[in-house]
């Protein structure tokens, strides 16, 4: 579903990736880890077309991104993005029949070309999926962090995309919101999606990848099962991030 080929990209002087090999396999959830700066965000907006590789291959469900003229609206209509921050539309309402605008049925309607009533349908039932059907007539601003968060997830869901990713996406939440998020993604995994997110959150990558991927300037310095990166990781960088955040973790 998602191949990286000796992917590089720089911005400016800064290499950020520095020659990445990763692949995901449709239904396959990847977590990648590492410290801030090696390379987890960059990952993302290359496979999502937010930014182009310097070299190498960026191949998505198809279709390689690398090549001239590729067609990145095509990809991007197959790949749902979320970020850290919400990126809602404030002066919209997440669904209100009448409104033509609205977070959820925008793309839909105006990227996909789907009728009002079509789009309005299939974002109910995401939001009641999710548990906010109550929320429909709110504005983002009456809205807690998480309950932003999961309609930023739905609003992505609404593209009936055929991979989705995530990046550091409970990172700007309260403590006591980030386990209503989790549980959105938990069920995206039984689901089967196909998934590809950065974490800071080590216990849930462990419970819900079927592979983690721990990056350092740049590279992929080891990966493998949860258990195995988790309990018995072979290099010594991947041993002393882990030491150091497992710990800082039961602070």
């Amino acid at each position: 579903m998602i191949e990286l080929r000796g992917v590089t990209k720089a911005f400016g002087t800064n290499a950020v990736l520095r020659g990445i090999d990763l692949r995901v396999d449709a239904h396959e959830v990847v977590a990648l880890i590492g410290p801030s700066g090696s390379g987890k965000s960059t990952i993302l907006k290359c496979i999502n077309g937010l930014e182009r590789v310097d070299a190498g291959q960026v191949v998505v469900d198809g279709i390689d991104l690398s090549q001239p003229g590729a067609d990145l609206d095509r990809a991007r209509r197959r790949v749902g993005i979320v970020f850290q921050s919400f990126n809602l539309f404030p002066h919209l309402t997440i669904l209100d029949n009448l409104c033509v605008l609205d977070n959820v049925t925008l793309a839909p309607r105006r990227v996909l070309g789907r009728g009002r009533a079509e789009a309005e349908k299939a974002a109910a039932e995401l939001l009641e999926r999710f548990g906010l059907s109550d929320k429909a007539d709110d504005y983002p601003d009456r809205l807690s962090g998480g309950q932003q968060q999961r309609v930023a997830i739905v609003r992505a869901l609404a593209m009936a995309p055929t991979v989705m990713l995530f990046d550091e996406v409970t990172s700007a939440l309260d403590p006591e919101l980030v386990g209503d998020v989790l549980e959105v993604i938990r069920e995206l995994a039984v689901a089967g999606m196909t998934m590809l997110l950065a974490t800071h959150e080590m216990g849930f990558a462990r419970e819900i990848a079927n592979r983690v991927c721990f990056l350092d300037s740049g590279l992929v310095v080891e990966e493998g099962p949860p258990e195995q990166m988790f309990t018995a990781p072979t290099q010594a960088r991947t041993q002393a991030f882990l030491q150091r955040v497992l710990a800082a973790r039961r602070l």
